[in-house]
């Protein structure tokens, strides 16, 4: 019986490891050809003989990098906390509140999560263009500033949360504003991190929407601004591309390893209740 257990921890360690060989090892290789010299060549080798960050550093002087980098940063930095409170506003409306065509609505709301992006594009390009959205950041953070996910995910987590607690708020003379704010917020405060990152991950990532919404190079998003690196790939700037590719998945990495611990705990919070 005891063999037994130990072969199974065995199996399931050397699924472990050919996991994060296959999740790690790209992001480890694009490292090791960032870190190569001028004088040895992408392909002589996996590591790299003399490690320099020489190729970090004409990263941003060979490139409008920090130019990108601000733009990313500005994008994300208005659609995190906008969806973080309209998707809390609306998630809490429908984990609470009581109204007609309460379920028809949380079900429009879900099903647009499974119309493809590319589907309404098209339309999205030419709203965007009528209302002056075009080469703008808040063009490009719009369509992260409330989403069905955030909706759906906040709605599960308020679901969670005692009503006695609000009951009693209410006896103390509270508003449903200040219920919502003062007692429901903090209880789901791990979903909202979670969500967070959530959001924060994919609108630094995004590239079909910078790239069809921006026509000034000036107002390029990191995604738009490597995508265009690659495709002036002539077998010499390999290492430049790798750099800027650590440069730009830095700064998501920092933040989930920040978060971890909430981001875990977010996960399970509206897994409670459906």
């Amino acid at each position: 019986m005891k063999a037994k257990t130990q072969t199974k921890k065995i199996i399931l360690y050397i699924v472990m490891l050919a996991i994060c060989v296959v999740t790690v090892g790209p992001f480890l290789y694009t490292l090791f050809i960032a870190l190569k010299p001028a004088t040895q060549g992408i392909y002589d080798g996996i590591l790299p003989a003399n490690p320099t960050f020489s190729n970090f550093v004409d990263a941003f002087y060979k490139t409008d990098f920090l130019r990108y980098l601000l733009n990313t940063v500005i994008v994300t930095g208005i659609a995190v906390p906008f969806n973080l409170l309209f998707s809390s506003m609306a998630g809490y409306a429908l984990a609470r509140m009581n109204f007609k065509g309460r379920s028809i609505v949380l079900t429009l709301i879900i099903s647009t999560m499974t119309v493809p992006f590319q589907l309404y594009m098209a339309p999205l390009f030419q709203i965007a263009g009528e209302l002056g959205l075009r080469n703008s950041y808040v063009g490009l953070a719009v369509l992260q500033v409330s989403t069905a996910f955030g909706i759906y995910f906040m709605r599960q987590a308020f679901l969670t949360v005692p009503k006695e607690l609000e009951e009693s708020a209410y006896l103390d003379g509270a508003n449903r504003f200040q219920v919502w704010w003062k007692v429901a917020m903090p209880l789901v405060k791990p979903t909202l991190i979670s969500l967070a990152i959530y959001t924060f991950t994919f609108t630094w990532g995004d590239y079909l929407w910078p790239l069809i919404n921006t026509t000034e190079s000036s107002m390029y998003t990191l995604s738009i601004a490597l995508a265009q690196m690659s495709q002036n790939f002539d077998g010499g700037n390999l290492k430049l591309i790798s750099a800027a590719s650590i440069l730009t998945t830095i700064p998501s990495l920092l933040i989930f390893i920040w978060l971890q611990k909430y981001f875990i705990s977010g996960q399970t919070d509206g897994a409670v209740k459906g």
